[in-house]
């Protein structure tokens, strides 16, 4: 069976060694018509529920969250991923990913309670559990007559998840488990009625999920809640659990696979975060033009000056890379999970494989674009200047609620390990061929450069042959790392890091492009000068950014000869044949922005 489906649907990782074709990357501009009306109904929702209530939420308007979620619930957006047999509407994962983006856009803390709810809150259960705790748990989850969070970060237990010290016992007359333990930053604490909770029995190497209902006479108690930077308006408290009793048959899945279903659900939870952070990104840079159209300095708006051009030409540009990228991931995930149901696996089966195919790009996605939303809303300050300061202005509270962005769902450190960890891994196994590549890339430094003058005529020519030189980049450096230290490179996390920001812009920028590519064949390059100038600006700071960590990996790692020659090969990797007007594309970006006084691409 899974042979099948390798020969049909690209597996996750394989972007970096195989081309893709912008025909086949799913993009905004392919929405169908039900979900141009979800979007817009999602929307609409926001604006009048959420956006219009930002003050309530800063001041932490614990009731006006649960309130939200409780309309939310009521417009059908909590059930979405949950199949139709649990009352919800089972739409695909670019649905999923969809609501997620448009409703997220307003509060941080409006969207932390709704994606902890959606996300790792009734997942697990509809993924991993039986049929009995489905028809239990998630219908109610569905429809909003409960609400989930989930209780795996403990003091001692953050990034190390699988090191948590919660305890499960087993009653004596095996009718049901006693937990024992403390919980930290658990998300909707204050008003979830179902706790996912992970706890280890006995000496086991890994932990165990289970299903606790949230009954204060059962040893559960709470400390106040957390007073946060951002967020303010979620939930978040320290739980405990006192010998709190837990049917056996609440058991998630089996005896030892919670650090899996935690791992898992972490997956989508990162996909879903960087989504999370598209529509935040619009609503800052919108926020942003209009006021730089209003500001009047030198008798001029300051929207004309070209330090603030440039500002919005770059937060325009990450953003557009941001939509580009989340949603090729996501309808590769969707196609994923289709062909797996095509080849006889259960739902629930091929929604878990097929996620977990991608947890290469979920880290990827959650690291570029949570750092994007907080680089978006600092500059967003800056143009508002001494107003962006002060709470009488968005910019400060969506500053605030950014910055939880790069902890959630694993750190940003952690995630840019892991992409780089799980290449690899697949590698090894033979999914995805990187040994291949990276011999030919040896190969070519050992080669005559060609010195052809190449055609580049047609749109991009130029810019998807740097994207391939890139990746020549990517497998000469962690190729090189790889050779040197084998399986100790663990050990050596800052050339990952470095290796992990390589692989982001490339997978980014690619993103990009293709997008772009994909748009100018079916609008005609003219009517598309703008998303172009974007597409091209990424890239160009792409380049950048693996010239420098390039260099910085390569002088760390190898000496000698080595050192100079995968010098000579990152040069030839990163060099352009034309330079692209940098002033010119921001200029293009820009112009457009400010005469549509809002996001608008």
């Amino acid at each position: 069976m899974a042979d099948t489906i390798e020969k049909n649907v690209t597996r996750g990782g394989q972007f970096l060694v195989k081309e893709t074709k912008c025909e086949d990357v799913f993009t905004p501009e392919d929405f169908n018509e039900e979900q141009l009306m979800m979007r817009d109904s999602v929307k609409e929702f926001v604006d009048k529920e959420i956006w219009p209530n930002k003050d309530r939420f800063e001041k932490r308007d614990f009731a006006l969250t649960v309130e939200s979620m409780q309309k939310a619930a009521e417009m059908g957006f909590l059930s979405i991923a949950v199949p139709e047999a649990y009352g919800g509407m089972g739409m695909g994962f670019v649905n999923t990913v969809l609501v997620c983006d448009y409703i997220s856009g307003a509060t941080g803390s409006f969207s932390s309670a709704f994606g902890a709810h959606t996300g790792i809150g009734t997942l697990p259960i509809t993924l991993y559990g039986t049929e009995e705790q489905k028809q239990k748990y998630v219908t109610k989850l569905a429809s909003g007559e409960w609400f989930g969070a989930y209780c795996l970060t403990e003091p001692g237990a953050g990034s190390d998840a699988n090191s948590g010290k919660t305890k499960a016992v087993l009653s004596e007359d095996g009718t049901h488990y006693k937990i024992t333990g403390q919980k930290m930053w658990i998300t909707n604490a204050g008003f979830c009625n179902v706790f996912i909770v992970f706890a280890r029995i006995g000496d086991d190497k890994n932990i165990t999920g289970f299903i606790v209902e949230n009954d204060p006479n059962n040893g559960i108690s709470m400390n106040e809640e957390e007073h946060k930077l951002g967020i303010r308006s979620s939930s978040t408290r320290q739980v405990f659990f006192a010998d709190t009793k837990v049917p056996v048959e609440n058991m998630l899945s089996e005896r030892g696979n919670g650090f899996k279903i935690a791992m898992n659900a972490l997956n989508v939870g990162r996909i879903k975060l960087a989504a999370a952070c598209l529509d935040a990104q619009r609503r800052v840079i919108s926020n942003s033009t209009k006021y730089a159209n209003e500001r009047i300095q030198f008798n001029t708006a300051i929207s004309q000056f070209g330090a603030i051009r440039a500002k919005l030409a770059e937060m325009a540009t990450s953003c557009y890379a941001g939509e580009s990228a989340t949603y090729r991931a996501a309808k590769d995930i969707e196609d994923r999970i289709a062909s797996r149901e095509t080849e006889g696996a259960s739902h629930q089966e091929a929604e878990l494989k097929g996620i977990e195919e991608y947890a290469i790009e979920c880290s990827i996605l959650k690291v570029a674009v949570s750092e994007d939303i907080q680089n978006c809303a600092d500059e967003g300050i800056q143009i508002f200047g001494g107003m962006g300061f002060s709470e009488d202005t968005p910019m400060e509270s969506a500053w605030r609620d950014a910055r939880i962005a790069r902890i959630y769902e694993g750190t940003n450190e952690i995630n840019r390990m892991l992409s780089v960890g799980m290449l690899i891994k697949k590698a090894m196994k033979g999914h995805v061929d990187l040994l291949g590549p990276a011999s030919k890339v040896q190969e070519e430094l050992m080669g005559i450069p060609s010195f052809d003058t190449p055609d580049y005529s047609e749109l991009f020519a130029e810019e998807k042959e740097m994207i391939g030189k890139l990746k020549k980049a990517f497998l000469m450096v962690a190729g090189g790392a790889v050779q040197k230290y084998g399986p100790d490179l663990d050990a050596h996390q800052q050339l990952l890091m470095a290796a992990s920001d390589i692989l982001i812009e490339i997978y980014m920028a690619e993103s990009t492009i293709l997008r772009t590519e994909k748009l100018a064949k079916k609008e005609g390059e003219a009517k598309v000068q703008e998303q172009i100038a974007m597409a091209k600006l990424y890239l160009y700071k792409a380049v950048d950014t693996v010239t420098q960590k390039g260099k910085e990996s390569v002088i760390s790692f190898a000496e000698g000869d080595e050192q100079r020659m995968m010098l000579m090969g990152l040069r030839r990797f990163t060099k352009y044949t034309n330079m692209p007007n940098i002033v010119g594309l921001r200029e293009t970006i820009t112009t457009k922005l400010v005469a549509k006084n809002e996001y608008c691409f």
